[in-house]
């Protein structure tokens, strides 16, 4: 049962995420440099809220699937679900500081392109997500 569960928080975040790189982010980058600032800061604070608590959620489930089924699988969707926590803070973090740090007047083409570089990135933790999701799905398959 916590294997499944697991697959759920995984399965949201994964959807999240995508719906964030395939529909969210090409729609604010046609927005002008303003707006698009403006609406990233806002949708970036809930999203890391909500996508951080399930990678979370999820890896630690997975282990618990692991510890008590002993299935690798398990083990190694928990470790892929979780380098989402690694990856935001190395990775996506340092452009999300220099994007909160333009005020909204100042939004050009330096927001313009770190909203571009921010996006790239992003499709890597989607990516993350969707490997853990079918790793879990996996695992769960294999236990029947």
């Amino acid at each position: 049962m916590l294997g499944l569960i697991a697959l759920l928080a995984a399965s949201v975040f994964f959807g999240a995420a995508i719906y964030i790189t395939w529909a969210e982010q090409p729609a604010r980058l046609h927005l002008d440099d303003r707006a698009a600032l403006m609406h990233w800061v806002p949708s970036y604070r809930r999203g890391f809220e909500m996508q951080a608590t399930l990678a979370l959620v999820s890896g630690l489930l997975a282990a618990a699937a692991w510890a008590q089924t002993g299935h690798v699988l398990w083990g190694l969707g928990s470790a892929i679900i979780i380098m989402n926590w690694p990856y935001t803070l190395l990775f996506i973090m340092p452009v999300n500081r220099r994007l909160e740090a333009i005020r909204p007047d100042d939004a050009g083409t330096e927001s313009r392109d770190l909203l571009g570089q921010w996006g790239r990135l992003h499709a890597g933790r989607s990516a993350l997500g969707g490997l853990a999701a079918a790793i879990f799905l996996a695992a769960a398959w294999l236990e029947q």
